[in-house]
């Protein structure tokens, strides 16, 4: 007999310690490097398997695959050519699939005329930050310009600061509204807590204490973790946080990432499909976590989300996130911010204040 993983279930390969990323159950599972190597000999029964480490590891070998049947990860099979893997393959239809617009109470820039300008680029996911605050009203604008757009725009999540204004009762007034609004993520709360979706999937408020600038994206936590087909394939080819993404800051200017320095045109004398003709737009959208110092190594590289406004090395596009404490050589996590070998780029990107009454 021959063990077969399911389809579904992708080994994955770290420095000390393999996963198995189960992208229909959308769960992980943790196993040692040597049962990583096991799984990767191919066609080979049980018996081969074990007669090829001279059979002295049989009863290991037994425990490593009855975990693997009792976590409902493979199966025995006299015929595995019948089951072929999983491809790695990963294909979008379209150039853009999602954006993120900031505002502030400097902007001036048209908001309407890039919403119709993402959607004639197809994009159907847009995230829209107010660090400052906005109104009801305003955002009911927004919803009713994609309304009589009949937009393709499919999900919008708003992420704006606690007011009065929006309790509760307002934010699931606007959730009923339109079925677009993904989620309310409200910041500089007095509490952190996730409301219930109002629908299946959708329609979340997550409130929380902390205070958002423009240096707060690119954090890397495992319940930021992301597990299923869509997310791993992509990050097997392609960047996991710039891929099909434009941006446009506070000022206009369009971008990979509002928190990038580098600016593509603004949104006062450049159209959007004008800078997805620039070359180096794209460029970073390439970046793969198996390219990237340290990432290359973690077990966790295919389900994390990649930054590459805030690196280690600011100078080195594949220096590992700055704002990522796992180290995989030794299987901890840390706190990034009071790492020594960090605080150089922290001072670069101006952050010091995340170091202040750190323990």
């Amino acid at each position: 007999m021959n063990f077969k993983l399911y389809a579904n279930c992708i080994p994955v390969k770290g420095a000390k310690r393999s996963t198995i990323c189960d992208l229909q159950k959308k769960e992980i599972f943790f196993i040692p490097n040597e049962l990583f190597e096991i799984l990767s000999i191919n066609n080979k029964s049980i018996d081969e398997v074990k007669l090829r480490f001279q059979n002295q590891y049989d009863d290991i070998i037994d425990e490593y695959f009855d975990y693997l049947v009792k976590n409902d990860l493979g199966f025995y099979t006299e015929t595995p050519e019948l089951f072929p893997k999983l491809s790695m393959k990963w294909n979008y239809p379209f150039e853009i699939s999602n954006a993120i617009i900031d505002r502030d109470t400097s902007s001036t820039y048209d908001i309407y005329s890039i919403l119709k300008q993402l959607d004639y680029l197809n994009c159907k996911h847009i995230q829209i930050r107010f660090y400052e605050s906005t109104s009801k009203s305003y955002i009911s604008n927004i919803l009713t310009f994609l309304n009589k757009l009949n937009s393709i725009i499919i999900s919008v999540d708003f992420i704006i600061p606690d007011s009065i204004e929006f309790n509760q009762v307002a934010l699931h007034d606007l959730l009923n509204e339109d079925p677009r609004i993904n989620s309310f993520s409200i910041f500089n709360s007095d509490c952190d807590k996730v409301v219930p979706p109002v629908r299946h999937k959708s329609g979340f408020i997550i409130y929380s204490k902390a205070k958002i600038n423009r240096t707060s994206c690119g954090i890397i936590n495992p319940q930021y973790f992301i597990v299923n087909m869509k997310s791993f394939t992509e990050s097997v080819s392609k960047n996991s946080c710039l891929n099909g993404k434009i941006s446009i800051d506070v000022n206009g200017d369009i971008k990979n990432c509002p928190s990038m320095t580098t600016s593509y045109g603004n949104v006062r004398d450049k159209k959007l499909s004008e800078i997805l003709i620039i070359k180096d737009f794209k460029q970073k959208w390439e970046i793969t976590k198996d390219q990237i110092k340290v990432c290359k190594d973690c077990e966790f590289r295919h389900v994390c989300s990649d930054c590459r406004a805030y690196t280690e090395n600011p100078y080195d596009n594949y220096s590992k996130p700055l704002k990522c404490g796992y180290d995989p050589y030794t299987n901890e996590w840390k706190n990034w911010s009071i790492n020594p070998l960090k605080q150089k780029a922290i001072k670069y990107y101006g952050m010091q204040e995340l170091t202040k009454d750190k323990d």
